[in-house]
């Protein structure tokens, strides 16, 4: 009897456990942990954080614009550089000051200088670019930073033991914007093919506006088990934004 109880004590305590343990990864609160006039870092979960960076523009404003940091085992992987040199170089020693991890790559998910403004600052520091191929074709046509290394249709990175893809679904906010996903944390960086909850269309002056919904659906098809979905402006939020978008742009 004695050995009964102990042994449903011991059923119940190794639940009990195991119970917090999963509620405390789940329930992770995000957090800033960093911030300055130019830029701003917020930790989503135990290894991503979201870099924001600022645009100004004559349509929208002073625009905030949104990378992803993930991490793992004292290496991280970079998805879009901030808006320009300055804020890349702030991003970059935040990264090996605080993080203590070395930056892997840089991934700039379209031409658009909210992706590869920043792109000089990571070179100089000698971090390897990869970029869709369309978006290096852009980048020379515009007389932008070029990004180093090409891929056709996705590209697979380590950092540390985890996989970091970076893929192309198809046309919508440009012709070029690929997504970044992080598998481990079950972390789609969407950025401008993706919008915020609430969000109006945005600029339109590269964008394919027909094909937008279609590409997205095939995203969501791609990864159906997103936690966390990162937009390119705004804030971030879980598998609703890919819905949000394809609705905006449905039928288009």
């Amino acid at each position: 009897m004695k050995n009964t109880i102990k042994n449903v004590f011991i059923i119940f305590f190794s639940f009990f456990i195991l119970s917090c343990g999963s509620q405390k990864k789940e329930n992770f609160k995000a957090k800033k942990v960093y911030k300055s006039n130019t830029l701003i870092i917020t930790q989503i979960s135990e290894n991503s954080f979201i870099h924001t960076s600022f645009k100004q523009t004559n349509d929208f404003g002073n625009v905030p614009c949104n990378g992803l940091v993930v991490k793992d085992h004292h290496e991280a992987i970079v998805l879009d550089t901030p808006t320009n040199d300055k804020s890349s170089e702030e991003l970059i020693r935040w990264i090996d000051e605080k993080l203590n991890a070395k930056i892997k790559a840089i991934i700039p998910t379209h031409f658009h200088d909210d992706s590869l403004g920043g792109l000089m600052a990571f070179h100089k520091h000698r971090i390897p670019s990869y970029s869709y191929t369309k978006t290096i074709e852009l980048a020379q046509e515009n007389n932008f930073v070029i990004p180093e290394n090409s891929f056709n249709d996705a590209v697979i990175l380590q950092v540390g033991n985890k996989d970091v893809i970076a893929k192309f679904f198809g046309e919508g906010h440009t012709k070029d914007n690929a997504v970044g996903y992080f598998p481990s944390e079950n972390i789609l960086f969407g950025g401008c093919l993706l919008k915020e909850l609430e969000a109006g269309k945005g600029y339109l002056g590269d964008a394919n506006v027909s094909a937008w919904s279609a590409t997205v659906e095939k995203v969501k098809k791609e990864y159906p088990d997103v936690k966390i979905a990162v937009p390119g402006h705004g804030d971030y939020g879980d598998g609703k934004l890919l819905d949000y978008t394809i609705a905006l742009f449905k039928g288009q």
